[in-house]
């Protein structure tokens, strides 16, 4: 039984329906589709991908395949997926500012940085600033979230804020994505031994990048951690672990690369998902309402029952599914396969978009509304395999569980507090270059409640 036939709780007033780019014509050419990639993947999509369980397709001579059905994607990312590993645009796009960390590291390789990183991610407090000063006035929620997270992203890495380097952190994060992260034509043709024209423009970034966080990691062992701050952080956690079969633990380049994965991956994708949460609600003031209302029972003490925050987290997980951060996972297969009884041939590409997935037609009731109940007893879980918010299997994200109880924190103090309002009235649109980003910052007004 599909989630569509099962769920059945009734929607007393019509959902909304968020904004979301125009499907692909079918007849889209490979040279329309490169240009149309350039600007956003989420645009290279037609009609076809959100209706069939698998979408097979033919790309500069190899197969590729996007999934749509959970058994497939269950062999992929689960039964068979060491013969599945990152292509090589995505390693040209990734490398630079992730190098060798656990995101993208594959092999034995990968499953020494998972084993030594594990323990790390164990459930913590999580806290969240406050916005202060800008009731009333027009505020850009897309950068306040960037920096709330980064801030505590710094502050879980490191036990000091980020202060006096959160901007320039802030501007590495937004060059690559407008520069460097949209791959080219030949970055999709090229092996990848062979440097594209944008690989060299790639390499001069990444030395400005390890320079500055290796100047962090210095600035951190020079002066240690603020006052109050935990015994062992994240950082003393990574440079204290040892792979536990080996007893090897990570050389500084390689801790340095970690060190950028976990603040990267960490802040961007709360941050994004957060963003899109504020636009929602926005959007839709009645389901703001019910989470504010529920925001003012949870609150006994100062501090929050994340577990009683219910609703709250269902607005967060309906939210990752109409904007996935991570919206596209791709595969490349490392030795003939066999998928859905469709033969996989060495190089040929598995695309498994969670964009796709969690807007998927047989899957979904009303898949492109917001609908938090969807995520509320008594309505049935999602298929582990046709929600993936944070991926699945072995390589599911290493602080899914962090990302979540922040996520939702967070949300529950901002609305709890705040009553936000859209000032500018064109609607955004998602584009997937890395992450799932808006097009452009809108303009929010926020007001005591």
């Amino acid at each position: 039984m599909s989630i569509a036939e099962a769920w059945h709780t009734p929607v007393a007033r019509p959902p909304l329906v968020p904004p979301s780019p125009p499907r692909a014509p079918d007849n889209m050419t490979t040279l329309g589709r490169m240009a149309a990639m350039r600007e956003s993947a989420i645009g290279t999509w037609g009609q076809r991908a959100y209706e069939e369980d698998i979408v097979r397709g033919r790309f500069f001579g190899r197969s590729s395949f996007i999934l749509n059905a959970p058994d497939a994607i269950r062999h992929v990312l689960v039964e068979n997926y060491e013969n599945y590993t990152r292509t090589p645009a995505g390693m040209r796009v990734l490398r630079p500012v992730l190098g060798e960390g656990l995101l993208i590291a594959e092999g034995r390789a990968w499953k020494h940085q998972r084993r030594t990183l594990a323990p790390a991610f164990t459930p913590r407090a999580v806290t969240i600033a406050k916005l202060q000063g800008a009731c009333g006035q027009p505020v850009d929620l897309r950068e306040t979230m960037q920096r709330m997270t980064l801030e505590i992203a710094g502050r879980t890495m490191f036990s000091f804020g980020m202060a006096r380097h959160g901007a320039q952190l802030r501007e590495f994060v937004m060059e690559y994505g407008a520069r460097l992260a949209r791959p080219h034509f030949l970055d999709l043709l090229l092996p990848l031994g062979w440097p594209s024209p944008q690989d060299f423009s790639r390499s001069r970034f990444r030395k400005r990048w390890t320079r500055f966080i290796g100047m962090l990691m210095a600035e951190r062992r020079a002066v240690g951690k603020n006052d109050g701050a935990p015994h062992r952080d994240l950082f003393d956690l990574m440079g204290e672990a040892r792979d536990p079969e080996t007893g090897k633990g990570f050389p500084d380049e390689q801790l340095g690369d970690e060190v950028a994965t976990m603040i990267l991956a960490g802040h961007e994708t709360t941050a994004t998902a957060l963003f899109w949460s504020l636009y929602l609600l926005a959007l839709d003031p009645a389901t703001q309402d019910q989470l504010a209302a529920e925001v003012q029972g949870a609150t006994s003490t100062a501090e929050f029952d994340v577990e009683a925050l219910k609703f709250t987290r269902a607005v967060i997980d309906e939210t990752m599914r109409l904007y996935p951060p991570a919206y596209l996972i791709a595969r490349a297969a490392a030795a003939p396969d066999t998928i859905a009884g469709m033969p996989v041939k060495t190089n040929d590409v598995v695309l498994i978009a969670p964009w796709l997935l969690h807007r998927h037609e047989k899957l979904w009731r009303d898949p492109n509304a917001f609908i938090p109940q969807r995520f509320m007893p008594p309505a049935p879980p999602p298929d582990r395999f046709a929600y993936l918010p944070f991926g699945v299997g072995a390589r599911i994200c290493i602080g899914a569980h962090f990302a979540l109880v922040e996520s939702t924190l967070a949300l529950a103090r901002i609305i709890g507090a705040f009553r936000v309002e859209l000032l500018d009235k064109v609607p955004v649109m998602p584009m997937g270059v890395v992450t799932t980003q808006p097009d452009r910052s809108p303009m929010f007004r926020i007001t005591r409640r």
